[in-house]
């Protein structure tokens, strides 16, 4: 079963929707790419699992942050990715990281027929 990796953010607002993304799709796994304290987010009765990385750090850094975190944890070849929420740097960082571990990446959204493959 595939992998889901997403960017948090910080704008408590929209997490409504990264919530529905979770629960309406079956996930091997759900990674959450946060920044620091940024775990609060709950998403019913999915478990999900935070890496917590400096959001601060320049684009690089961040980038090896995200990726020895990941590292060893997606087995499959390719992993399902949503950067709805975030900043454009973290999704820089995420999707490199993720191309670094040979990972093949497809976009998904929620929407409202459900989730999609963009």
């Amino acid at each position: 079963m595939t992998d889901l990796v997403a960017c948090l953010g910080t704008d408590e607002r929209v997490w409504e929707y990264l919530k529905r993304l979770i629960e309406r799709q079956e996930w091997g796994n759900v990674y959450l790419i946060s920044g620091k304290g940024e775990t609060s987010f709950k998403c019913g009765e999915r478990e999900a699992i935070f890496l917590e990385v400096d959001t601060k750090l320049p684009l690089q850094q961040l980038t090896e942050q995200i990726r020895k975190k990941l590292d060893s944890r997606i087995l499959d070849t390719e992993a399902a990715v949503n950067i709805s929420l975030g900043t454009g740097k973290e999704h820089m960082a995420l999707i490199s990281a993720l191309l670094k571990l040979g990972l093949g990446i497809r976009l998904v959204a929620y929407t409202p027929d459900g989730v999609r493959e963009i």
